[in-house]
């Protein structure tokens, strides 16, 4: 029997409502006062995350970011920092129980089931996409997805980025790098081994793209998936979660 999940995609938010609203989510999920969810949004303005166990200070300009406009945020998953370009990227994330079925205890393993929902997608794209373990889809040996998890009150919070267009240049103005030396090497390993499907396709057609990985969820997990709202409990539950820990001083440099 097919089961049935939630679908949300409501546009673009900043950074601390994206991130409040992935927890807030997951929590409300594994309660059980939530469905399944997949859902997909944008970063507005632009944002820069870095993962649950780093230091703000030592992984990015905070000046840049301030002159620019672009938020800074820490995330609930781990890896590294990412920069979130409002017309460079679409993000997904995922909440489900620990429990659900069929999905590997395994962190690693269920990487390589969830991220086959993307492979899926991008192909149907007429992008030839691999997994590539832990945690990247790559297009001809080019990143064009970085994916992150986290497993907290019971469930599974899987994030990931999908990328319309890449900007290393604007990047690494963002992130902290030694010299203008090592900037300049480190653009240039980007624009050779990170991809697009701007430049995989010539265009980008978000509607399409968004609608391709929501099919290759749908055919990998076998699951059906409603287009829906997010709940009062999570819109509350998110705002909480906003001030207190997302765009406090305490959580973002707590490490």
């Amino acid at each position: 029997m097919t089961t049935r999940w939630r679908l949300l995609q409501h546009g673009a938010r900043s950074a601390y409502e994206n991130m409040a609203l992935d927890e807030a989510i997951l929590r409300c999920v594994t309660e059980g006062t939530s469905p399944y969810t997949l859902r997909f949004y944008r970063w507005q303005p632009s944002a820069v995350s870095i993962g649950y166990f780093q230091g703000v200070e030592q992984e990015v300009d905070r000046q840049a970011c301030a002159t620019q406009g672009v938020d800074v945020i820490r995330r609930l998953t781990g890896g590294g920092a990412v920069y979130h370009d409002y017309d460079g990227e679409i993000t997904y994330s995922l909440s489900i129980p620990e429990s659900y079925p069929g999905i590997p205890r395994k962190v690693l393993d269920s990487y390589a089931l969830l991220c086959s929902a993307l492979v899926v997608g991008f192909e149907s794209l007429g992008v030839p996409a691999e997994f590539k373990p832990i945690n990247d889809i790559l297009v001809r040996g080019k990143k064009i997805s970085g994916n992150a998890q986290t497993r907290r009150f019971g469930g599974i919070l899987q994030h990931g980025t999908l990328l319309c267009e890449v900007d290393p240049h604007r990047m690494f103005t963002l992130l902290k790098v030694p010299n203008e030396k090592i900037r300049d090497k480190l653009i240039a390993g980007v624009e050779e081994r990170v991809t697009s499907i701007g430049r995989e396709l010539g265009e980008v057609d978000r509607e399409r793209v968004t609608r391709a990985m929501v099919d290759g969820f749908a055919e990998v997990l076998d699951i059906e998936l409603e287009p829906g709202e997010l709940t009062d409990e999570e819109l509350a539950l998110a705002e909480e979660l906003r001030k207190e820990r997302y765009e406090s001083d305490a959580w973002i440099f707590k490490r």
